[in-house]
């Protein structure tokens, strides 16, 4: 299976869900394509202002992780640095990351694809 073609769309159409399972509160994503057999995605993950990632620890993947800040702000607990609107980080895979927490709100673009 691969990805679904899209032509450009509204993302708007793409309902917003729980993130990491509903694990996190105020954590969302909008899945804009995927390949589960792959676990290639492009998606949007939005997080509400004051939302916090720290219950969910560092991430670290089995895959590559591109992430560029659209909106807000995150600030990693980890690294005590904060990151804004503009920024991009491109991850390895095995690379840990976060926790996060978003103070006034973030949305990210993000894409993942195998190492």
């Amino acid at each position: 299976m691969n990805k679904p073609e899209h032509e450009f769309f509204p993302v708007s159409q793409v309902a917003w869900t729980p993130a990491m399972g509903g694990t996190v509160p105020g954590l969302f994503e909008r899945i804009l394509a995927t390949d589960s057999d792959t676990g290639v995605a492009t998606r949007m993950l939005r997080f509400d202002p004051g939302t916090n990632t720290s219950l969910a620890g560092p991430q670290i993947h089995e895959f590559w992780e591109e992430v560029y800040i659209v909106e807000g702000s995150l600030h990693d607990l980890t690294l005590d640095r904060s990151f804004p609107s503009g920024t991009y980080a491109c991850r390895p895979p095995g690379m840990p990351h976060g926790p996060w927490i978003a103070p006034d709100g973030c949305i990210t673009f993000e894409v993942r694809y195998p190492a």
